[in-house]
């Protein structure tokens, strides 16, 4: 199947050639006529497989078809991130300036009164995040009356960000009768039930999403205690002379923590997530694309839709959530035929991930050890004993592992069952008869001063 086969202007086929297609996508092959035709669309399908573009195309083509002088918005995408909401952006504009459909694009973490401007200029599409788009209302600067259109675009993405309160308050804001489409990288109860309230007799269609990793990936394993990570990792980054790296991570607080251990260290490194403001995160990106940033500590979330040419390494610091996200994760490095490393820390609890994801790659990942650091390996002579590793356990000397067991056992003992460790008393200060602490030198001379009355 071609573009030509759908019907569409030759002004659209030309902006189709021009962003390098050559033929669609198996996404956009299923997508496109759905929607021309009318219908409701549930979709699943992964990040890069072409979707934004699979109803970018077909909606711009009708609100082309409908000229009117509307001032409001006829169709409204949402997106969970600023990120992802510009790449959509850029696809709508990309085609909409070839027809006279205009497109603006609003996010928080930004000024709100040029966002207001511009839609105060009219708009045909307007592309946002839920949390801005329900500011604007706020504003009176935003009429949702007459949206024709609804798309919601990683909707999984969204409910994992706490946004499902803002979806039902934009459902509020838009017309009952309106065409939908969910687009979804999964298919959870929440998205089942999400897409039972909003579609209407949706065609529900699904791509699988590509099992395999690009071959200039090369992909390694670390078998490492949680505890042994960091120092894992500052020591590839230190002693392998890593020229730029980005580091996926479960929180943004271990994000955070992450990289104000590694600046300790003298490493250039910041974190992104989704506490950060937008323009932290703009310019954060920014520096780390120039090279001047060495290490990007991030979540995924944060990281959805990044285009970094010539990364070098991807480490999954933490294992991700579900296996399709890890091929999103490596996907990050090995880009436009340049050769990347993508490294997993995978501890002992994560094993049954490691396992999912060998399952949906159809083959093992290749495991290397990391002398003193990774499970199996070599411990080196400075280290007296390394707890719970067979090897160092026998090398090592009686009465270091019995030192090791006592202060376990102390440990355990100091922490009563489901409650927290037991208090210490405090050295140091006494409390006097008036039940104020007296400082050490004070109570040095009023003994001092009995000892001396009782002389007499």
């Amino acid at each position: 199947m071609s573009f030509n086969d759908f019907g569409l202007p030759d002004d659209l086929l030309k902006a189709v050639k021009s962003k390098g297609y050559t033929a669609p996508t198996p996404i956009q092959t299923r997508v496109i006529p759905e929607i021309l035709n009318g219908k409701d669309i549930l979709a699943r399908a992964q990040t890069g497989t072409g979707k934004t573009d699979a109803f970018a195309l077909p909606l711009v083509d009708m609100l082309s078809r409908q000229k009117v002088n509307k001032r409001h918005p006829r169709a409204l995408v949402l997106a969970p991130t600023r990120e992802l909401a510009l790449q959509v952006g850029e696809s709508f504009k990309a085609y909409g300036r070839r027809v006279s459909v205009r497109c603006t694009v609003v996010y928080g973490g930004v000024n709100i009164s040029p966002q207001i401007d511009r839609l105060k200029r009219g708009v045909d599409v307007l592309v946002a995040t839920p949390g801005r788009l329900l500011d604007l209302s706020e504003y009176r600067g935003l009429n949702l009356s007459q949206v024709e259109f609804l798309v919601f675009d990683e909707a999984d993405r969204m409910l994992d960000l706490g946004f499902k309160n803002e979806i039902s308050q934009v459902l509020d804001l838009v017309p009952q009768e309106r065409r939908t489409m969910l687009f979804s990288a999964t298919y959870t109860p929440e998205i089942r039930a999400l897409a039972k309230i909003m579609l209407i007799s949706p065609e529900f269609i699904e791509v699988a999403p590509k099992k395999k990793a690009a071959e200039s990936i090369v992909q390694k394993v670390h078998m490492v205690e949680q505890t042994d990570k960091r120092a894992l990792l500052i020591h590839l980054i230190e002693r392998q002379n890593w020229r730029q790296a980005l580091v996926f991570i479960r929180t943004k607080h271990g994000a955070n923590k992450l990289t104000g251990r590694l600046a300790a260290r003298g490493i250039s490194a910041a974190a992104l997530h989704s506490n950060k403001s937008q323009s932290f995160r703009t310019r954060t990106l920014n520096e780390f694309k120039r090279g001047e940033i060495r290490i990007l500590v991030a979540t995924d979330v944060a990281a959805r839709g990044l285009d970094i040419t010539n990364l070098p390494h991807v480490v999954n610091y933490d294992m991700p959530g579900m296996p399709e996200d890890y091929i999103h994760r490596i996907g990050r490095t090995g880009r436009a035929g340049e050769s990347g490393i993508a490294i997993s820390f995978v501890s002992r609890g994560e094993q049954p991930v490691l396992k999912d994801i060998e399952k949906l790659l159809g083959r093992k990942i290749k495991k290397e050890e990391v002398a003193g650091f990774t499970h199996s390996s070599v411990v080196p002579d400075f280290v007296l004993l390394r707890p719970d590793d067979a090897g160092s356990e026998r090398k090592a000397d009686k009465k270091i592992k019995e030192l090791v067991s006592k202060r376990r056992a102390s440990k355990r003992k100091s922490v009563p069952k489901g409650g927290k460790p037991k208090a210490q008393p405090k050295s140091g200060r006494k409390k006097g008869k008036s039940g104020k602490k007296v400082s050490r030198s004070r109570a040095r001379f009023q003994q001092a001063a009995k000892r001396g009355r009782g002389r007499k």
